[in-house]
């Protein structure tokens, strides 16, 4: 659910900034707008592997996919919700209104963030497993 919304969230910045016009120009075209893109793109592919290699453990290496799993839960509620946040900021305003769907989207980023445990449970939780 986390990499599906942080993808979804990129893929609505990127949509948006494409079209929305400011100062005679698209705001894609701005360098500080590819910034945050890329940034976000930067974050999400990495973390596209740490699920992939989590189902992977849960189907061929079961004493692994505790860890796995713990590490990729970690990881991608930080950055869901970090891609959420840079989407808000790519569309401004609008996307924190009613009128854009983009509010869902942060605040499902927020609350997957926490749930199950926060990063910073999992964290430890792989400690543990690691005996650290």
């Amino acid at each position: 659910d986390s990499l599906g919304g942080a993808e979804r969230a990129l893929e609505m910045a990127v949509e948006y900034s494409k079209t929305r016009e400011q100062f005679g120009r698209k705001i894609g075209s701005f360098q500080a707008v590819k910034h945050m893109a890329a940034e976000v793109v930067a974050e999400v592919e990495p973390a596209r592997s740490l699920v992939w290699y989590a189902a992977y453990a849960f189907d061929h290496r079961p004493r692994e996919a505790a860890r796995a799993a713990t590490v990729a839960k970690a990881r991608l509620g930080d950055v869901y919700a970090r891609a959420a946040r840079r989407a808000v900021e790519m569309h401004g305003g609008v996307g924190f209104t009613w009128e854009h769907d983009l509010h869902l989207w942060f605040k499902r980023a927020r609350w997957n963030r926490v749930a199950f445990g926060d990063p910073d449970h999992h964290r430890e939780r792989l400690a543990q497993i690691d005996r650290y």
